[in-house]
């Protein structure tokens, strides 16, 4: 019971937000649009639609071909035509949902499709690569998709031509890591069918790479649904239920560590990589992702990825498996844009460290012998070298610190604080470099003394020698920096807090802005702060710095 009662004290610190859902996503049977009663053409396409409902698959897509096709008439001579709009893609997302249910594959040979009228062909264009094969994904039209959740409770789409599909791979990609992609895909892809004659062309519209589609011979707005692939990807994968058993256990979740891409690579964008917080995942990123990409400017300059680790490692530890993963990106994609840097609390102060040039200074201010005087086991060493010795890294071009508590925080050190890192369960890789090293660590009289391993929640303390010693050493020059945080709406800085973090920990001098929202810590998920970050990405491509 005690220890029940300890870890509920223990959860108030870590945020936890016990069993509510982020997203949910449920299949729903779409209805038909409405039209008026004055519209011959669509009015047929709707009672093409109606029937469809009724027959078998390969019939029905006869019905959602001729129905696009005299939707799409319309269109063409009225492209602003709503109901003409919704007719179409209502047909075509039918369309791909019938393709399906009668397990045809136009797009690795033609299909002749029997309809009401007439007789179709339907093709689809050749893939460019494997990854783009349609055969690999399961396809839902995001309007048969009811979304909701903590972060999905309104639900943003891209009103234009097309059918918003949420793409999901079939099988996990075995090479994720090292290709540095996510273990199973949920994409965007929007579906629209040309015609020409008796052919009918469906076809997929990668909504990252293109917010306009030619047909017949007009150009029209894509329609685009971005946030609903988000939604699928937490709803099913529920990536948050990691968060509190990685602070809590990190070394049994050491493989969740990594550096992941959110769209498919492309050179010509700037890389944007946000880095969560204690007891979070990269889920938690979400709502400020999905705004941004809201954003067409945004969504055409930049690609988003994101590192998550088991936030239970001491965060300098987690730094050093950034910089590896930092490492692995310029080999795999050696002409990569200069990144930009996204951190939320611990995040924050992980990305400090990547802006940061040590030399031995840290070293020195632990041990009383160089690095190489220093007597230490050659596995111990190097991983003790990662942690204290570290350069600012020239592929980041800015960072930007929300929350982050540079300084540490008292409540770290509270005895709130003292039961939860009691409950963090040290590696037993961290506890051999941890007695291998204290032999020779120099007596600091003004940290707190550690008996142990210092774990995240221990690096979090004001006192903690390694939050002093960063806090002797410089950003890097000519790296740009930002910082958001949060006042709780008291509107009493300098004197600030946003419960967690106090003003005097997350405020920095030289930084490019700094702007108090009123927000508590969690001012990730602040509609100003959001608008905040897009305003420096936007500046940060267009300003000089």
């Amino acid at each position: 019971m005690k220890r029940c009662k300890n870890l509920v004290f223990a959860l108030s610190i870590f945020g936890y937000c016990g069993c509510a859902h982020l997203a949910t996503v449920k299949i729903t049977e779409p209805l038909v649009p409405t039209i008026a009663a004055s519209e011959d053409k669509l009015t047929l396409a709707r009672q093409h639609l109606s029937a469809a409902e009724r027959e078998q698959p390969s019939l029905a897509l006869g019905n959602d071909l001729l129905s696009a096709r005299l939707s799409l008439q319309v269109l063409e001579e009225r492209p602003n035509d709503s109901p003409a709009q919704s007719i179409y893609n209502f047909s075509v997302a039918r369309a791909v949902e019938n393709v399906e249910r009668a397990k045809i594959q136009p797009w690795q040979h033609k299909i002749d499709i029997v309809g009401p009228t007439s007789q179709y062909t339907l093709t689809t264009p050749k893939p460019i690569d494997s990854e783009h094969d349609p055969g690999r994904y399961d396809l839902f039209p995001t309007d048969s998709l009811k979304i909701g959740g903590t972060f999905f409770k309104t639900h943003s789409a891209v009103s234009g031509i097309g059918a918003p599909l949420v793409a999901v791979a079939r099988s996990e990609n075995p090479h994720f890591r090292q290709q540095y992609k996510l273990q199973r895909v949920y994409a965007p892809v929007t579906a629209a069918i040309r015609f020409s004659g008796q052919n009918a062309e469906l076809d997929f519209v990668d909504p990252m790479k293109s917010d306009r589609i030619a047909l017949s011979k007009r150009s029209f707005p894509l329609a685009v649904d971005l946030s609903a692939p988000t939604a699928m990807l937490i709803a099913r994968e529920r990536p948050e239920r990691l968060g509190f058993s990685r602070l809590m256990n990190p070394a049994k979740y050491a493989d969740t560590a990594g550096l992941a891409q959110l769209q498919q690579y492309d050179p010509t964008r700037t890389p944007v990589i946000f880095v969560h917080g204690l007891q979070e995942t990269g889920a938690s990123w979400a709502p400020m992702i999905d705004s941004l990409r809201d954003d067409p400017w945004i969504r055409k300059r930049y690609q988003f990825w994101f590192y998550s680790y088991p936030s239970g490692y001491p965060y300098p530890y987690s730094a050093a498996l950034f910089r590896h993963d930092l490492d692995g990106i310029e080999r795999a994609f050696p002409n990569h844009k200069r990144v930009v840097l996204v951190g939320h609390s611990m995040g924050g102060m992980i990305c400090r460290l990547m802006i940061t040039d040590s030399g031995d200074k840290i070293w020195r201010d632990f041990f009383a012998t160089p690095p190489n005087k220093t007597p230490l086991p050659n596995d111990t060493r190097k991983i003790v070298e990662d942690v204290f010795i570290f350069h600012h890294r020239p592929d980041v071009q800015r960072a930007i610190f929300i929350s982050t508590p540079h300084r540490g925080s008292e409540l770290a050190r509270s005895w709130i604080g003292r039961i939860g890192a009691g409950l963090v369960r040290t590696p037993q890789r961290l506890t051999s470099i941890y007695n291998s090293t204290k032999p020779l660590l120099i007596a600091d009289p003004t940290a707190r003394p550690m008996k142990r391993m210092p774990n995240s929640v221990d690096t979090l303390e004001p006192k903690d020698r390694f939050v002093q010693a960063v806090n002797k050493l410089p950003i890097a020059p000519g790296i740009p920096y930002n910082s958001i945080m949060g006042d709780r709406g008291r509107g009493d800085t300098p004197n600030s807090s946003d419960g967690i973090v106090p003003y005097w920990s997350s405020h920095l001098d030289g930084a490019k802005s700094e702007v108090i929202v009123n927000s508590g810590h969690q001012a990730q998920y602040n509609p100003q702060a959001i608008r905040e970050v897009e305003r420096i990405l936007k500046e940060n491509l267009t300003a000089k710095n």
